[in-house]
């Protein structure tokens, strides 16, 4: 591995997961602040409108940001230094592209949004928030494209800031209005939470049109031959359309899996509110704790597929190795972790965040997903960057179809405890067929005893030497609760990497090497 590529896996990793960080901070206030001016079944209106917006996310975005970030990092690999024009030609191409698809989506979306409501989420009141959110759309597509081409070339500056901008906005227009101007009115902070995030969308998009008009020239840069527009939009055509397409099925299926949750409730006897609350309870108040430490995970993700592929296209198999090993290990050092601290304290977390025990209940059930969920996360992007996405979108089906199942067929019979059972057996089986696909591809050391056992171990005797420390000091001290549990969080985690780090599990100096 080069000391620059050393360099741009490290740097960009660490910026992206400083932003990722603040942001899930920030994040977390906002979800006290929506879950108590909400309550469970608003947040769970407020929740059922995501799958229409992963839908169109992916239509007009996803699948054209990998490819613009893919087809920028082989530019760069192939002929080792930036030829702006060419570049800047992908980047624009692109946003075309990109900005076709989300301007029709947003228009269908805006005329369509009381059938949408009514017939595919099965919830009217939705009708209002699909109007607002359909105005984001543009918006969106161009910050994809613009940090597709920032994750190309391994600056991943200015996504991150975009990242903590749309945050901060959100949150800020979501005050203002409903606290300043809706009086605190349930129904107007509902609305208004979308609003918040089509605000965040147009800043932070706002932010990526200036950084792209100020941005300081490359220092190694080069002039080669420059293909024709016909030529680069069937470059990215023929990245982005099996990735939209595949992309897009996922998406569907994910939109059904949470559509169908609230009415396969209701068929287990719970009333609309009741089925609405316990999905806002999931979706919107415990999922969030579990999705918090991806941070570090997604950040290796997002710099993987661009590593792997420059490194495929210079044929570098022992950069693509080295890679892979390293962030299946780390992946595996924080789910370990992550599931430790959320069996011990998730009852804790639930009822004195949100004051609520079943987000507790949840998070404790679901805290053995930390491993298997971020480390699918990672994978899929190494098999992405070696060119083989039909595997992640395969293994991907598989695990939908799964828990789509458990929806249909458990939940009726067993309420949610049904669900979370599938979600736990379809992570089980999208890690082990990822795994495999890795394993077929690319030939690396899997130390099953240094990442698995062994900080199992330790995870286990600390858990029950911190929740000791921790029940006691509620029972003697007179301190506050949440920061009681803030502190006893950080010393399990800090004494995890130190016992790491003397058992020689952990070393800095190999994240950089």
């Amino acid at each position: 591995m080069s000391n620059s590529s050393k360099r741009s896996i490290l740097k960009g990793t660490l910026i992206l997961t400083i932003a990722g960080f603040a942001t899930r901070i920030i994040g977390f206030f906002y979800r006290i602040l929506l879950s108590n001016s909400l309550g469970a079944e608003k947040m769970g209106v407020y929740q059922l409108v995501f799958p229409v917006y992963g839908i169109c996310f992916t239509l007009f975005a996803s699948g054209i940001q990998t490819s613009i970030s893919r087809l920028v990092a082989a530019q760069i690999g192939q002929y080792g230094c930036t030829d702006r024009k060419n570049i800047n030609r992908i980047l624009r191409i692109g946003i075309t592209c990109s900005l076709t698809i989300a301007f029709s989506l947003s228009g269908l979306v805006y005329l369509n949004s009381d059938l949408i409501a009514t017939r595919f989420l099965a919830e009217p009141s939705c009708a209002s928030l699909l109007r607002i959110l359909s105005l984001a759309f543009p918006f969106c597509g161009i910050t994809s494209c613009i940090n597709g081409y920032y994750y190309g070339v391994k600056k991943t500056g200015v996504p991150a800031t975009t990242q903590l901008l749309e945050q901060c906005t959100r949150v800020l227009v979501v005050l203002f209005f409903a606290y300043y101007i809706g009086n605190g009115n349930t129904t107007i902070t509902c609305e208004t939470a979308v609003l918040g995030l089509v605000a965040g969308e147009i800043v932070s998009n706002l932010f990526n049109i200036l950084s792209m008009v100020l941005k300081k020239q490359d220092d190694d840069v080069c002039s080669i031959q420059t293909p024709r527009t016909k030529h680069i939009f069937r470059e990215l055509m023929k990245l982005a359309v099996p990735l939209t397409s595949n992309r897009l099925l996922v998406s569907v299926l994910n939109s059904i899996e949470a559509v169908l949750i609230p009415v396969m409730l209701r068929q287990a006897g719970l009333t609309t509110a009741e089925s609405l609350s316990i999905y806002g309870i999931l979706t919107g108040m415990a999922m969030p704790f579990l999705m918090f430490p991806s941070t570090i995970t997604n950040s290796f993700a997002v710099l993987l597929l661009p590593t792997i592929s420059e490194a495929q296209a210079t044929n570098n198999d022992a950069l693509i190795e080295k890679t892979t090993a390293l962030t299946i290990k780390y992946c595996l050092l924080i789910g370990i972790l992550c599931t430790g601290v959320f069996v011990t304290f998730g009852d804790a977390l639930g009822t004195t965040i949100y004051n609520n025990k079943m987000a507790g209940t949840f998070i404790v059930i679901l805290a053995w997903l930390c491993p298997f969920l971020y480390l699918t996360t990672t994978l899929s992007s190494v098999i992405n960057g070696l060119g083989k996405a039909y595997i992640t979108f395969i293994n991907s089906v598989v695990g939908l179809t799964i828990r789509i199942l458990f929806v249909i067929f458990a939940i009726p019979k067993f309420g949610i405890i049904g669900y979370l059972l599938g979600a736990l057996l379809s992570q089980l089986v999208i890690s082990i067929l990822d795994i495999s696909a890795v394993r077929r591809n690319i030939k690396f050391h899997a130390n099953l005893m240094d990442w698995i056992i062994k900080p199992g171990i330790i995870t286990a005797v600390l858990s029950f030497f911190a929740f000791e420390v921790y029940d006691k000091v509620m029972i003697t001290l007179p301190i506050h609760r949440a920061i009681v549990l803030f502190l006893t969080v950080l010393g399990f985690c800090i004494v995890y990497l130190f016992l790491l780090y003397l058992a020689k599990l952990f070393n800095p100096k190999e994240i950089k090497a």
